[in-house]
Protein backbone atom coordinates (compact mmCIF):
# COMPACT_ATOMS: atom_id res chain seq x y z
CA UNK A 1 0.00 0.00 0.00
CA UNK A 2 3.04 2.15 1.27
CA UNK A 3 4.32 1.81 -2.47
CA UNK A 4 0.85 2.25 -4.34
CA UNK A 5 1.22 5.57 -2.67
CA UNK A 6 4.76 6.33 -3.33
CA UNK A 7 4.04 5.85 -7.36
CA UNK A 8 1.08 7.88 -7.53
CA UNK A 9 3.24 10.77 -5.49
CA UNK A 10 5.80 10.25 -7.91
CA UNK A 11 3.62 9.75 -11.09
CA UNK A 12 1.62 13.21 -10.17
CA UNK A 13 4.96 15.03 -8.89
CA UNK A 14 6.71 14.43 -12.49
CA UNK A 15 3.30 15.24 -14.33
CA UNK A 16 2.79 18.86 -12.34
CA UNK A 17 6.54 18.86 -13.61
CA UNK A 18 6.28 18.70 -16.88
CA UNK A 19 3.29 21.07 -17.23
CA UNK A 20 5.26 23.76 -15.74
CA UNK A 21 7.73 23.56 -18.85
CA UNK A 22 10.68 22.05 -17.21
CA UNK A 23 10.81 18.64 -19.11
CA UNK A 24 9.65 20.41 -22.44
CA UNK A 25 12.02 23.56 -22.85
CA UNK A 26 13.60 21.56 -26.04
CA UNK A 27 12.08 23.50 -29.11
CA UNK A 28 10.82 20.75 -31.41
CA UNK A 29 13.43 19.11 -34.48
CA UNK A 30 12.78 20.84 -38.05
CA UNK A 31 11.16 18.56 -39.95
CA UNK A 32 13.38 16.41 -42.23
CA UNK A 33 13.50 17.57 -45.78
CA UNK A 34 11.24 15.71 -48.30
CA UNK A 35 13.96 13.21 -49.73
CA UNK A 36 11.99 14.32 -53.35
CA UNK A 37 12.89 17.87 -53.12
CA UNK A 38 16.12 17.65 -54.78
CA UNK A 39 14.73 16.29 -58.15
CA UNK A 40 12.56 19.59 -57.53
CA UNK A 41 16.05 21.43 -58.15
CA UNK A 42 16.92 19.23 -60.54
CA UNK A 43 13.98 19.84 -62.70
CA UNK A 44 14.38 23.20 -62.59
CA UNK A 45 18.07 22.91 -63.01
CA UNK A 46 17.85 21.17 -65.87
CA UNK A 47 14.31 23.22 -67.60
CA UNK A 48 16.88 26.54 -66.94
CA UNK A 49 19.68 24.97 -69.12
CA UNK A 50 17.68 24.11 -72.25
CA UNK A 51 16.22 27.99 -72.13
CA UNK A 52 19.48 28.98 -72.25
CA UNK A 53 20.20 26.17 -75.14
CA UNK A 54 17.57 27.62 -76.68
CA UNK A 55 18.71 31.18 -76.33
CA UNK A 56 22.15 30.67 -77.49
CA UNK A 57 21.29 28.52 -80.34
CA UNK A 58 17.54 29.24 -81.71
CA UNK A 59 17.66 27.35 -84.33
CA UNK A 60 16.81 24.30 -82.02
CA UNK A 61 13.85 25.45 -80.05
CA UNK A 62 11.55 23.40 -81.42
CA UNK A 63 13.92 20.12 -80.52
CA UNK A 64 14.30 21.51 -77.12
CA UNK A 65 11.57 23.73 -76.18
CA UNK A 66 9.02 20.68 -75.64
CA UNK A 67 12.29 18.87 -73.22
CA UNK A 68 12.52 22.28 -71.46
CA UNK A 69 8.35 22.26 -70.74
CA UNK A 70 8.49 18.69 -69.38
CA UNK A 71 11.12 19.29 -66.85
CA UNK A 72 8.76 22.47 -65.99
CA UNK A 73 5.92 20.15 -65.81
CA UNK A 74 8.05 17.67 -63.94
CA UNK A 75 8.97 20.47 -60.93
CA UNK A 76 5.77 21.30 -60.72
CA UNK A 77 3.76 18.02 -59.81
CA UNK A 78 7.08 16.95 -57.57
CA UNK A 79 6.62 20.51 -55.30
CA UNK A 80 2.42 19.52 -55.99
CA UNK A 81 3.07 15.79 -54.25
CA UNK A 82 6.05 17.31 -51.63
CA UNK A 83 4.03 20.08 -50.68
CA UNK A 84 6.52 22.58 -51.47
CA UNK A 85 6.87 25.95 -52.89
CA UNK A 86 8.84 26.19 -56.36
CA UNK A 87 11.53 29.19 -56.95
CA UNK A 88 10.61 31.44 -58.59
CA UNK A 89 12.98 31.41 -61.46
CA UNK A 90 16.12 29.04 -61.89
CA UNK A 91 19.30 30.03 -63.36
CA UNK A 92 21.32 27.63 -65.25
CA UNK A 93 24.45 26.49 -63.86
CA UNK A 94 27.30 25.81 -65.87
CA UNK A 95 28.31 22.48 -66.45
CA UNK A 96 32.18 21.53 -64.55
CA UNK A 97 34.50 22.05 -67.31
CA UNK A 98 32.37 24.33 -69.57
CA UNK A 99 35.05 25.62 -71.52
CA UNK A 100 32.70 27.94 -73.73
CA UNK A 101 32.60 26.13 -76.98
CA UNK A 102 29.95 27.79 -77.93
CA UNK A 103 29.32 25.29 -80.50
CA UNK A 104 25.56 23.81 -81.29
CA UNK A 105 27.11 20.06 -80.54
CA UNK A 106 29.28 21.09 -76.87
CA UNK A 107 25.50 22.31 -75.93
CA UNK A 108 24.15 19.51 -76.66
CA UNK A 109 26.86 17.26 -75.13
CA UNK A 110 26.84 19.27 -71.92
CA UNK A 111 22.75 18.76 -72.35
CA UNK A 112 23.61 14.88 -72.87
CA UNK A 113 25.50 14.94 -69.50
CA UNK A 114 22.99 16.74 -67.38
CA UNK A 115 19.68 14.59 -68.51
CA UNK A 116 22.21 11.67 -67.60
CA UNK A 117 22.94 12.43 -64.43
CA UNK A 118 19.19 13.71 -64.06
CA UNK A 119 18.05 10.27 -64.85
CA UNK A 120 20.15 8.84 -62.33
CA UNK A 121 18.98 10.91 -59.84
CA UNK A 122 15.98 9.73 -60.32
CA UNK A 123 16.36 6.10 -60.52
CA UNK A 124 17.97 6.06 -57.41
CA UNK A 125 14.76 8.32 -55.97
CA UNK A 126 12.80 5.83 -57.60
CA UNK A 127 14.03 3.18 -55.59
CA UNK A 128 13.99 4.97 -52.43
CA UNK A 129 10.47 6.55 -52.74
CA UNK A 130 7.53 5.15 -50.65
CA UNK A 131 5.24 3.30 -53.09
CA UNK A 132 2.62 6.40 -53.47
CA UNK A 133 5.19 7.93 -55.12
CA UNK A 134 7.55 5.79 -57.06
CA UNK A 135 5.22 5.70 -60.31
CA UNK A 136 5.74 9.51 -60.64
CA UNK A 137 9.60 9.53 -59.92
CA UNK A 138 9.59 6.19 -62.19
CA UNK A 139 8.05 8.17 -65.40
CA UNK A 140 10.18 11.31 -64.28
CA UNK A 141 13.56 8.88 -65.11
CA UNK A 142 11.69 7.03 -67.91
CA UNK A 143 11.21 10.53 -69.28
CA UNK A 144 14.70 12.02 -68.76
CA UNK A 145 15.78 8.84 -70.74
CA UNK A 146 14.00 9.42 -73.33
CA UNK A 147 15.56 13.38 -73.52
CA UNK A 148 18.87 11.60 -74.03
CA UNK A 149 17.50 10.80 -77.63
CA UNK A 150 16.29 14.32 -78.06
CA UNK A 151 20.06 15.53 -77.68
CA UNK A 152 22.04 12.71 -78.98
Amino acid sequence: MVRAAALVALVGTTGSLTGCGLFDNEPDPPPAPDPLAPLIGGALDLAARYDAAIAAFPELADRLGPVAEAHRAHAAELARVTRTTLPGTATPSAPAGDSGAGTAAATLAQLREAEQQGREAAAKACTEAPANRSALVGSIAAARASHLEVVR
